[in-house]
């Protein structure tokens, strides 16, 4: 899966919170950047984000002077930033659940910063929605699971058979996707309850039909 610092933009600028808002068009206007990230004043410090929505919905509409308008006063700080390392799936989750259309990458310090069209124009959503339709199932599948695991208890073979057939969905979408399945849905159901795994091996080593 790609990461965010597989599709970031890099040619990113700062500006300063006291710096007024006329002077972030004009840095706007000459790179054709969408948005500023706002730097900190120290390490400890949160980065902000200024972006054309601000100036046209805090500044323009309201008829203020750009030149007397300070950054500070129109950007959001802290905003929220995106971990290089973070899937672009997770990212598309992140900029939905938060209403974005780009964010910082930062780790450490600025690396880059990623927009929805970066997350539009990488993704091959278009190209897989059998994986997107099996990822739905998968989901499906881990909650009934889980429920006949409550209702049939973990040593019945209905609470074992469930989590295999996951196993086999998991191993399907990990092949269209050509990646490796770090951790399995039972892995992680065991991590909350230990005793699922003995008793898993236990039916499934006396089970006849066992593969």
């Amino acid at each position: 899966m790609l990461k965010a610092v597989d599709i970031m933009t890099k040619d990113v600028a700062t500006i300063r919170s006291s710096a007024t808002v006329a002077e972030a068009v004009r840095l706007l206007k000459a790179r054709d950047w969408k948005a500023l990230v706002v730097d900190r004043r120290h390490e400890q410090d949160a980065y902000g984000i200024i972006t054309e929505s601000d100036i046209v919905y805090k500044v323009i509409a309201y008829g203020k002077d750009p030149s007397k308008v300070r950054v500070y006063e129109v950007m959001t700080k802290p905003c929220i930033i995106v971990n290089p390392d973070l899937g672009l799936e997770y990212i598309a989750r992140l900029f939905a659940d938060h209403n974005l259309h780009r964010a910082p990458v930062i780790q450490g310090e600025l690396l880059g910063i990623i927009s929805l069209a970066d997350i539009i124009a990488n993704s091959n959503f278009l190209e897989q929605p059998h994986t997107i339709l099996l990822e739905q199932q998968l989901q499906d599948e881990i909650k009934k699971a889980r429920t006949i695991c409550d209702q049939k208890g973990m040593y019945s073979e209905e609470c074992a058979a469930a989590w295999d057939a996951i196993e086999e969905l998991q191993a399907e979408i990990a092949h269209q996707r050509a990646e490796k399945v770090v951790k399995t849905a039972f892995e992680e159901y065991c991590d909350e309850y230990p005793q699922a795994k003995t008793i898993y091996d236990n039916w499934y080593s006396t089970w006849p039909d066992a593969r």
